[in-house]
């Protein structure tokens, strides 16, 4: 459905005369947003809408605004204002939060899907490393992904039928209709940092991209290396997840989307 959009001339030659076209009819736009200005709801095909584009050092963000509040426009910013969504997971970081025994970098895949709850779909994501993550400054073998999750707001799994609890602090990026990181809180009340991060950012079904923009939450689902594995159908990685949290292999944590 066209929405009542306005991009311009700067924003689509930024973003490309394509993208632009899909945007102007309705292709990955929202119809109700909260407005990059006065940050109340909008609604993109009942309102004029302004076409934000916000450019940091190394990557791009676009929001929604309501035309009454600004028209469409480039905004340079710098990456500590997009929250760290492209910061890369350098090894400091990693010091602070998750590493690997390996002295190679850890390695978080991320599987889209859709989660059954209550008759109703809910957005998921599944992450599990590549690897065994220790905590970090040990050299022991083993695995504490679990367990350092826990202690930064993740909760057990066992029951896939419960919703799990929402971790303040933690969001998941969706920008341009495309999944581009898993945000964490940073330290000392400083801005978010990439806890994950796309190296591309990666395609989300049409399905979806609509269950995030009508619950504005996604529920973040992580298990050890190994136990979930590449599930190429939703049904199969619902049953791997069962399999997990009943195993006692499975945490979980909602999440509100950052951007649309």
């Amino acid at each position: 459905m066209p929405r009542m959009l306005d991009v311009s001339d700067d924003v689509r030659a930024e973003i490309g005369d394509e993208e632009a076209e899909r945007l102007l009819v309705g292709d990955n736009t929202p119809g109700n947003y909260d407005c990059t200005s006065c940050r109340t709801p909008g609604d993109a095909a009942q309102e004029p809408t302004s076409t934000v584009l916000f450019v940091g050092d190394e990557t791009a963000v676009l929001a929604f605004a309501h035309a009454s509040c600004i028209p469409s426009q480039v905004v340079t910013v710098s990456e500590e204002q997009l929250q760290g969504a492209v910061r890369s997971i350098t090894a400091s970081q990693d010091a602070d939060s998750i590493t690997k025994s390996d002295p190679r970098q850890a390695v978080l895949g991320v599987t889209s899907g859709l989660i059954l709850l209550d008759g109703d779909v809910h957005p998921g994501l599944v992450v599990e490393p590549t690897g065994p993550i220790v905590r970090p400054g040990s050299d022991g073998p083993g695995d504490d992904f679990l367990t350092l999750l826990t202690e930064q707001g993740f909760r057990p799994v066992t029951d896939l039928e419960r919703r799990p609890e929402r971790n303040s602090g933690w969001s998941v990026l969706l920008a341009m209709g495309q999944l581009h990181a898993v945000l964490s809180p940073g330290a000392d009340g400083t801005a978010s940092t990439a806890w994950w991060q796309a190296h591309q950012p990666l395609h989300v079904t049409e399905g979806w991209r609509a269950a995030a923009n009508k619950s504005n939450t996604v529920f973040v689902y992580a298990a050890p290396a190994g136990v979930i594995g590449q599930q190429p159908r939703e049904d199969l990685l619902r049953s791997a997840l069962e399999r997990a949290a009943a195993s006692g292999q499975l945490v979980a944590a909602a999440m509100p989307l950052a951007g649309t």
